[in-house]
């Protein structure tokens, strides 16, 4: 991927966000609020310094899934776009899937191992972690 602007937003339209540059990393992760939150087995995420990301048009509601943890989503279709951790507050996580073109970036590692359901497969080419990482 060049640095060139990205876009992406929800299946229904109603929010598009702009992402610039590369990410900072990429990951798939297993962990049981992404599961939940997302209603699926795991959640694809790139991460980006928050300078370089903006919604571009619409509102996204706005969620504490828990303390420390904020995700947006659109009210509209429920599909779930970026995750935001207190304790690091200068970037922010964009569902891979929500981009225009999310081949563009293929996950480098999955995480949260320990949470996976049991059928799911794991790409055993990748870096593994139990926990975060």
């Amino acid at each position: 991927m060049s640095g060139d602007p990205r876009e992406g937003g929800c299946f229904c339209g109603r929010i598009r966000y702009r992402v610039e540059g590369e990410p900072l990393g990429s990951a798939i992760c297993h962990c049981e609020s992404c599961r939940r939150t997302s209603g699926a087995q795991s959640v694809a995420w790139l991460t980006f310094p928050l300078r370089r990301f903006s919604f571009v048009s619409g509102e996204p509601a706005d969620y504490r899934s828990s303390d420390e943890v904020s995700r947006t989503f659109c009210q509209s279709c429920g599909t779930s776009l970026t995750y935001k951790h207190d304790a690091e507050p200068d970037s922010i996580d964009v569902t891979t899937a929500s981009l225009d073109l999310p081949d563009e970036f293929p996950p480098t590692r999955h995480i949260w191992l320990e949470d996976k359901v049991a059928w799911e497969g794991v790409n055993e080419g990748l870096p593994r972690f139990e926990r975060g990482g």
